[in-house]
């Protein structure tokens, strides 16, 4: 179909440039015809804008020969021919409109018809090589657009699988330190090894729920920082305590699913781990200037800040938030004396009130403020 009819703005924007068209062809008829103005303009308008659709066709000889393939002859002959059978249709319609006039009161229109015929010819093969450039321009301008859409679904294809590989990245890293845990509790602790599977196994059925959306509500990305700390707590016993700080409204906010749980793994594996008498990991959420600001601290052994790892947990968060949010989003670290803080801002957007699941029993009976 011609790409015309598909908006009825185009089309009436096309018809529209045809009116000066239809005013030449009146002063053709008035001036070099002899014609009265209103035997002129009564043949020019209704021929004018059947010419219009007539030159629609060049549409189709002009895809037929593309210009950046077709050689100069082929180009000529085409579009010569098509002109000439276009013209003649024309010059058929002009015959039979004029006759119809003739009939209608306006005797000259056809009387003084025969002697147009030649200027007629070559107003029609002009019009509708105009009308071949703007055919060209058309498609050129369909071809733009196209591999502008192509680039634009190859770009978002592009960001939904590096998103989805950055994801994929958290879920074997935690459950590898986490099998390793369990492995170590069954000779001492063969009770908390069993706890640990059952949290283990509701942490993964979440993470595995929630982890295939594109954003979650803040209160969701709690709710599974909360089970992968409550595995943790198995392990380590009373070295961990848990400072959570995380305000009621800001439960709807949205954010990309298991994006503090990096965070916090590398809180608990590179920090507490090292010191003998444990310590506490503080997780905050705040709104600055429109802004979610999230915070995980954590203390850590500076003997023992050489061996910190390879830091993949903090530099997949950093990748995720530049793919999804760009400039928009940011993670500063700061690390002074035994002391690490990993800071995220993001644009803070809040789900609406239809999105939020309800808080489970556990996240209702939790002191946001308080030290566990």
């Amino acid at each position: 179909m011609h790409p015309l009819f598909s908006s009825p703005s185009r089309l009436g924007l096309y018809l529209a440039a045809w009116i000066p068209a239809a005013a030449l062809v009146a002063i053709e008829f008035a001036s070099v015809g002899r014609l009265p103005w209103s035997s002129a303009i009564a043949l020019a308008g209704p021929l004018a804008l059947a010419y219009a659709f007539v030159c629609l066709a060049a549409w189709y000889p002009c895809r037929a020969t593309p210009l950046q393939t077709s050689g100069a002859l082929r180009l000529f002959v085409t579009h010569t021919s098509a002109a000439l059978v276009s013209a003649g249709l024309w010059i058929v319609m002009a015959s039979a409109w004029a006759r119809i006039l003739a009939a209608m009161g306006y005797p000259a229109a056809f009387q003084r018809f025969s002697a147009q015929v030649p200027a007629l010819l070559v107003t029609g093969m002009l019009l509708f090589a105009l009308s071949v450039f703007a055919h060209y321009l058309l498609i050129s301008y369909e071809a733009a657009r196209r591999s502008e859409r192509r680039s634009l679904e190859l770009d978002v294809l592009a960001r939904d699988a590096q998103l989805t590989a950055l994801r994929a990245q958290v879920n074997p890293h935690f459950l590898f330190n986490s099998l390793h845990s369990i492995s170590s509790l069954i000779g001492s602790d063969q009770a908390g090894a069993r706890r640990m599977c059952v949290l283990l196994a509701d942490f993964l059925r979440d993470s595995v729920r929630f982890g295939g959306r594109e954003q979650i509500t803040l209160q969701q990305e709690f709710s599974l920082v909360r089970q992968y700390l409550g595995i943790e707590q198995i392990r380590f016993g009373s070295r961990l305590t848990v400072r959570e700080q995380f305000p009621r409204a800001l439960d709807g906010a949205l954010v990309p699913p298991l994006l503090l749980q990096p965070l916090v793994e590398n809180a608990v594996k590179h920090g507490i781990a090292g010191l003998i008498e444990g310590g506490t990991v503080a997780v905050r959420a705040e709104e600055q200037a429109r802004e979610l600001v999230l915070t995980v601290e954590n203390p850590y052994d500076t003997d023992r800040a050489a061996a910190a790892g390879t830091q993949t947990g903090l530099q997949n968060v950093k990748r995720r938030l530049a793919t999804e949010f760009g400039p928009a989003a940011s993670v500063r670290v700061v690390d002074r004396e035994g002391h690490f803080s990993a800071e995220i801002r993001l644009p803070l957007t809040l789900a609406d009130a239809s999105d939020t699941q309800p808080r489970s029993v556990y996240e209702a009976s939790v002191d946001r403020t308080a030290v566990r």
